[in-house]
């Protein structure tokens, strides 16, 4: 079956001379891989490795599943089709051939479309879904993933991912085309005039909106041009956004100049993931020389954040995203307490994933903290139920993965707001005499240790997402009531809704259904593995509450080591 369909994209004639040399150049593993399966959509869009086939990215499957949302778009009436769809795009390899072929495929098929004159991150694509009251909204990104690999995310008129729902109405389009070749597909080069630009005054606006979030105006301008930080955007569509940000504050920040470069290689990092203390090794050299206490970077789309400071001994350590989420978690709320705009309407919200800590620290403050499944676009869509109705008051939310979005401007993770807040948080803490370091020492002294980890599986081939899943289920079906000495207070089944006590009857969970299983641990820790949805990885999250980090070194390794003998 790979051989015919290599076949007949090589029999085609809307390939080019290089690609067909591309396809004719392929080994057999190569070939089975490639056109092994059609590249998934899923609620996080396409991700994938970039080449010719069905199963990789490449403009005619972005073309294809192009093609299946303009069908669900005129579903929703001429009205939708004349609100349009805006498209943005990162750094990586032929993110903007692929926005152009969107853009020309919507274009083609009668629908008003906006796509940004230069690369812009994933915060202000959502900001322009809203702000232009667009129907829909793309991103080109495979966000941190390595250099090899681009992506293709779906927003909803609200500014967060596609909800599933209408993910699977798009999917049931996209089937119907048969062939990223075929026919059915709509992509005329005379339509690229209908193509709109979208210009500066968004961006404009998109700053204008967020610097109303400073929470500490007094410290910055007090400090601000006296503290060293260091920032890189690794090569990333944050350069410009958050230097702007920054700068529009009063904040001095010291750039990696290497990093500015918009480098489809990605040529200074291993990865482009500044959750790697090896990605920001640069800005760890930037900082000791300029004398710098704090270092940031934001991945390709921006829309994640990595931080190292230096410890209590002068080195620098590399913060988790649960050690920056708590930080960022407990400046917002004490700020807002400060300033007595905390209120009992006020709510954080969280993967499920995601620390332990955060329901400590939002008890402490009297804030409601609500649990979603791993995806920020559940956050979106707590947002939407709860402040756009006026109900409550959102004021924080994030995720383990580095992701954190204060505000309602956008419907996803938001580096650009995180780095300004982060960079805030130093000023503040600077005029305060305090350290980033000594204050996060203090939050585990006033609540408690917690140790968070996660272990990834990667798994490989056409199945591997099939395998993944069956070691998911697998879990379901055991009786577990110890881990690692720790007993087992309840297991949630995500992909049920439901949550059991042992010798009790299950109770549901108010929550989206999704394949993971959570064990909730004596003491308020907990372990969930789960399939991620954007690589092929199994991952296992631990959550421990312990007295110090020796001994949670120490219980993590019997905990893991008797849940991995599970496992298998």
């Amino acid at each position: 079956m790979q051989k015919y369909l290599l076949y007949n994209w090589i029999g085609s004639d809307k390939l080019s001379e290089n690609e067909l040399a591309e396809l004719k150049s392929l080994t057999d593993a190569e070939v089975e891989y490639r056109f092994g399966k059609d590249l998934e959509f899923g609620t996080a869009g396409m991700r994938g490795l970039i080449g010719l086939g069905t199963n990789m990215m490449n403009v005619y499957t972005v073309k294809r599943a192009t093609q299946g949302l303009s069908e669900y778009i005129k579903t929703l009436g001429d009205k939708a089709k004349k609100r349009g769809v805006v498209i943005s795009y990162d750094t990586r390899r032929y993110s903007y051939e692929f926005a152009y072929a969107s853009a020309l495929v919507l274009a083609t098929n009668g629908i008003k479309v906006y796509l940004f004159n230069e690369v812009h991150p994933v915060p202000m694509l959502s900001f322009a879904v809203r702000e232009l009251k667009t129907v829909a909204g793309i991103m080109i990104t495979a966000s941190h993933n390595p250099k090899e690999y681009n992506g293709y995310k779906v927003y909803g008129s609200d500014g967060a991912q596609l909800s599933p729902e209408a993910t699977a109405k798009v999917v049931e389009f996209i089937d119907q085309i048969k062939s990223p070749l075929s026919d059915k597909i709509k992509c005329d080069e005379k339509f690229a005039n209908n193509i709109l630009r979208v210009g500066k005054t968004l961006d404009k606006k998109y700053y204008k909106s967020i610097l109303k979030l400073s929470l500490s105006k007094k410290a910055v301008k007090k400090v601000g041009k006296t503290i060293k930080l260091v920032y890189t955007p690794v090569h990333g569509s944050g350069y410009v956004p958050v230097t702007t940000v920054l700068k529009k504050m009063g904040i001095s920040a010291t750039l990696v100049p290497e990093q500015t470069v918009y480098d489809t290689e990605f040529s200074t990092v291993a990865v482009p993931n500044p959750e790697y203390k090896e990605t920001l090794t640069l800005g760890i050299k930037m900082a000791n020389v300029k004398n710098a206490d704090v270092v940031f970077g934001t991945d390709p789309d921006c829309d994640r954040l990595g931080v190292a400071i230096r410890d209590d001994k002068g080195q620098f350590v590399a913060l988790s995203g649960n050690q920056v989420g708590i930080l960022l978690l407990d400046y917002v709320l004490g700020r807002l307490k400060e300033t007595k705009t905390l209120n009992d309407k006020s709510f954080v919200v969280k993967s499920f994933v995601t620390t332990s800590m955060a329901k400590l620290i939002c008890d402490d403050y009297g804030v409601e903290l609500i649990e979603v499944p791993v995806g920020f676009k559940f956050i979106g869509e707590k947002i939407k139920e709860l402040d756009d109705s006026g109900k409550k008051t959102y004021v924080f939310g994030f995720e383990e993965s580095c992701g954190y979005l204060r505000g309602t401007h956008c419907r996803d993770k938001d580096a650009v707001v995180a780095s300004m807040l982060f960079a805030e948080m130093v000023c503040y803490y600077n005029y305060k005499n305090v350290g980033v370091y000594e204050r996060l020492q203090a939050l585990y002294e006033k609540y408690g240790y917690v140790f968070d980890t996660n272990v990834s599986t990667e798994f490989s081939g056409l199945n591997a997402m099939k395998e993944m899943n069956a070691v998911v289920d697998k879990m379901k079906t055991l009786e577990i009531e110890e881990i690692g000495g720790i007993k087992v207070q309840a297991v949630r089944d995500y992909s049920k809704g439901k949550r059991k006590e042992f010798g009790k009857k299950a109770e549901d969970i108010d929550t989206a259904k999704v394949n993971a299983v959570y064990y909730e641990l004596n003491g308020g820790g907990f372990i969930c593995i789960r399939p991620s949805g954007t690589e092929p990885k199994l991952k296992v999250y631990y959550s421990l509450r312990v007295d110090n980090e020796k001994k949670a070194q120490m219980l993590f390794k019997k905990v893991k080591k008797d849940f991995t003998a599970l496992i298998k």
